[in-house]
């Protein structure tokens, strides 16, 4: 994948898979810790410490419609490959939390890309789940909380033309206050 952001995709879609009900996704980016780091938690029905220990194998997968399973392994790679580092904590019918740092200067990092156009595809296209998002940049952070959505909107489904264009916008609009004209 070119940019973290499609793997955070990848991974979260792997969390609406495994029935999540919360899918926690939080970027922190630091300069003083040249880090981007990205955590992203469900409670989805987890996974056993075998899987476990083998979901970083390309080779491995719990799906059946393929015999691969190439996106967190390229997660891993991605982040280890700028000098950051890599992590799944999982349990059965508890959920899955994957942690993933990257070398915020290092040459090697992919880009974060398209986050705003990621979070609101998940937002708007699996409303079986609800979504935390955060995102902070040296410490200046804002949330979207979809629980919080819904209680406002009342029954309106996000993927109503309005309302996903609310999202989208609330994205893009606190995104560029957040990063002060700075691209990760």
């Amino acid at each position: 994948m070119t940019e973290i952001s499609l793997n955070i995709l990848d991974v979260a879609e792997n969390s609406t898979r495994a029935g999540a009900s919360l899918v926690t996704i939080l970027i922190d980016i630091s300069s003083a810790d040249d880090t981007l780091k990205v955590v992203i938690a469900d409670d989805g029905c987890g996974m056993t410490p075998e899987q476990v220990a083998k979901v970083t194998d390309p080779f491995f997968t719990t799906r059946t419609t393929r015999k691969v399973g190439l996106g967190v392994p390229f997660f891993k790679m991605a982040a280890e490959s700028s000098g950051g580092s890599f992590d799944i904590v999982s349990e059965v019918n508890v959920g899955t939390t994957v942690t993933a740092i990257f070398g915020l200067t290092n040459i090697d990092r992919m880009p974060l890309g398209d986050i705003t156009s990621t979070m609101h595809n998940l937002i708007v296209y699996h409303p079986e789940s609800d979504f935390y998002y955060r995102y902070t940049v040296n410490g200046e952070s804002f949330t979207l909380d979809t629980r919080e959505i819904r209680e406002i909107l009342g029954g309106v489904p996000f993927d109503v033309p309005e309302v996903s264009a609310y999202i989208r916008e609330y994205l893009e609009e606190n995104k560029q206050e957040i990063d002060k004209e700075e691209i990760y």
